[in-house]
């Protein structure tokens, strides 16, 4: 389970977080929604430190981390527990696909040479790279790439993998080949937090639906409540705008 409690963020005088309260239950797939600079993205790296909350609390499990004064531990702590998906693959351009995977094996867990590969390549495997091991990132597809990057956080073996926007710098024709690798780990009952526009991915394998405007969740529910009934009027215009044959039941 993790759980945020009362988080803000601010960067100078634009406050993006305003006061977030939000719980994930174990295994489950959590899809975030909104328009841009809602804070949907700010949200994911407050979670795993790539940036600082001003405030408020992260619960992973049993372990509770107070954003406003966490220690160099708890934040190493909380990395090692989570792992992220970038929206732009962020993979090292001279290692290749299995070296990719292996990486944070080695440096951030500390395998062996011979573990990490182990892993990496079973990772690989999952996401149907198993041709791909020797590949460098300039000698794969955006696909494959995110793909590279989903397995990388399999890797892990993490307590939550977070998603952002990962298919948002795929040609559409690649778009297909990434959700279906996101389907499965789902499917293995992996938490997830995904920050997304597929209303497909949503619709079909979330649980948890959460609606986000300027800096605030407007609304949560299940996809059905979500797409079918929403009760703010904010979430049934943006679905009203993003979906355009989408009508809502009154």
């Amino acid at each position: 389970m993790i759980e945020l409690r009362n988080v803000h963020k601010a960067f100078g005088q634009n406050e993006v977080l305003k006061g977030i309260n939000l719980k994930v239950n174990k295994g489950e797939a959590a899809v975030i929604l909104g328009p841009s600079g809602s804070g949907k993205t700010t949200l994911l790296r407050c979670i795993n430190f790539l940036e600082t909350a001003d405030d408020g609390e992260l619960i992973i499990g049993d372990s509770k981390v107070n954003f406003r004064n966490a220690a160099r531990k708890e934040i190493l702590a909380v990395r090692r527990r989570t792992a992220m998906v970038f929206q732009n693959y962020n993979l090292f351009n001279n290692m290749n696909a299995l070296e990719n995977v292996m990486e944070g094996l080695v440096t951030g867990r500390k395998f062996s040479i011979e573990k990490a590969r182990e892993i990496a390549s079973q990772a690989l495997d999952k996401v149907g790279l198993k041709d791909k091991y020797n590949a460098y990132p300039l000698q794969l597809s955006g696909g494959q790439q995110q793909r590279v990057g989903i397995a990388r956080a399999i890797a892990l073996n993490p307590d939550v993998i977070l998603f952002d926007e990962p298919t948002s710098a795929l040609d559409p024709e690649l778009v297909g080949e990434v959700l279906a690798v996101m389907q499965a780990v789902a499917k293995e009952g992996i938490t997830m937090i995904v920050v997304t526009h597929e209303m497909s991915f949503a619709m079909d394998i979330a649980q948890h639906i959460i609606f986000m405007d300027g800096g605030n969740i407007v609304e949560e529910g299940t996809p059905k409540e979500i797409f079918t009934n929403p009760k703010e009027n904010r979430t049934k215009q943006f679905l009203e705008r993003i979906l355009p044959r989408w009508n809502y039941t009154i």
